[in-house]
């Protein structure tokens, strides 16, 4: 069987999460090279994964390696770069999340990916999350009725590296990195029914002494069906990665957690080495998960591309799907500032969204 090749961008914490699931579930990819800023983390990457190729110059991984696939698991600040190189040597790409800094740069990834023929995913787990898609299921079967209200929360103390609190490379706090997760899931759950209106509240309540980005939001989205989504994003909570789902309909209700139900109760009195994302110190009563990406849908998501890539399907999310959520997040950083109510279709021409709750 001919298997689908990849190249993975980047080799920090969300590569790692890629490649995992690359050499466990997704049978029908081979991940041949992976590109790192600093050709020595590259080299250790590929050792850990036995992958025959390790590069630190995105062009010449291009030009010197065979691929199907380039799966761009950059900062945010690098995505545009990445996605244009892969795409002018005619590579079907995937994109992490937010898909971009700015609108215009979406459009352009958009764009040349649609004037050469190139699939464009975009990465958005919640999409393919097991527990979350059982959720859906039951909701299109009417098991909930009329669906009048959602409510997805994602919360910990924290990202991995120090280019996240940066706006120059992040774009945005715990908005651009979390409540992106929310604002596709919502869509997702809504069928993409079309967004009236977004109102957010954001602040800075624990990391102020190294960002000036947000690190606390609630969001509400009304759609034009009448549905509301509401999104709760943390970086200032404690206890490990929460990440939950609530809908509301006329005849009923479901809710999902995608941690505390994948996971062992333990008590250690020494500690051990992994409980579960952000969850700190393992010594005493923790919860220790099984299956971490998989209960989140990454190997599901990278699946369904492979499969896309090799029978020439069309995605089921999209370049567009990360546009319309990245739009949504310029309207939530507007909101904060004015505290109005922003009505879509929103643009503002910014070198990245935060700008706009900072007033810059």
């Amino acid at each position: 069987m001919k298997k689908i090749k990849v190249a993975v961008l980047g080799t920090g914490f969300i590569a790692d999460i890629h490649l995992e699931s690359y050499r466990r579930f997704v049978h029908e990819a081979e991940v041949v090279a992976i590109y790192g800023r600093n050709q020595k983390n590259a080299e250790v990457v590929a050792e850990k994964f036995g992958i025959p190729n390790a590069f630190s110059d995105i062009d010449e991984l291009l030009e010197k390696v065979d691929v199907d696939i380039v799966d761009i698991c950059l900062p945010n600040y690098l995505h545009h770069e990445a996605c244009m190189k892969a795409a002018e040597h005619n590579k079907h790409i995937i994109v992490e999340k937010p898909f971009a800094l700015t609108l215009e740069d979406a459009d352009e990834m958009i764009a040349v990916c649609k004037e050469k023929n190139l699939k464009l995913m975009y990465a958005e787990e919640l999409c393919f999350a097991p527990k979350y898609e059982r959720v859906r299921m039951l909701v299109e079967k009417g098991a909930v009725g009329e669906v009048y209200m959602l409510k997805q929360s994602e919360k910990h103390s924290g990202p991995h590296s120090p280019w996240f609190y940066k706006k120059e490379t992040a774009g945005g706090g715990v908005m651009m990195d979390m409540g992106c997760h929310a604002l596709a899931w919502f869509r997702w759950m809504t069928g993409n029914k079309k967004v009236k209106s977004v109102f957010a509240d954001m602040k800075t309540v624990l990391h102020n002494d190294i960002t000036d980005c947000d690190d606390n939001t609630v969001t509400i989205v009304e759609f034009e069906n009448g549905v509301i989504g509401v999104a709760e994003d943390s970086w200032a909570r404690f206890g490990g990665m929460d990440d939950r789902i609530e809908v509301y309909g006329t005849k009923g209700v479901s809710y999902a957690d995608l941690f505390q139900g994948n996971s062992a109760l333990t008590y250690s009195t020494e500690g051990y080495d992994y409980a579960a994302e952000k969850a700190g110190s393992t010594k005493g009563w923790t919860f220790t998960m099984f299956e971490e990406a998989f209960n989140q849908g990454y190997p599901q998501e990278l699946m369904h591309f492979v499969d896309c890539v090799k029978n020439d399907k069309q995605p089921l999310v999209t370049g567009e799907d990360g546009r319309a959520v990245l739009e949504m997040i310029y309207a939530a950083y507007q909101s904060a500032r004015t505290g109005a109510k922003v009505f879509l279709p929103f643009h503002a021409e910014v070198k990245y969204p935060i700008q706009l709750l900072l007033g810059e």
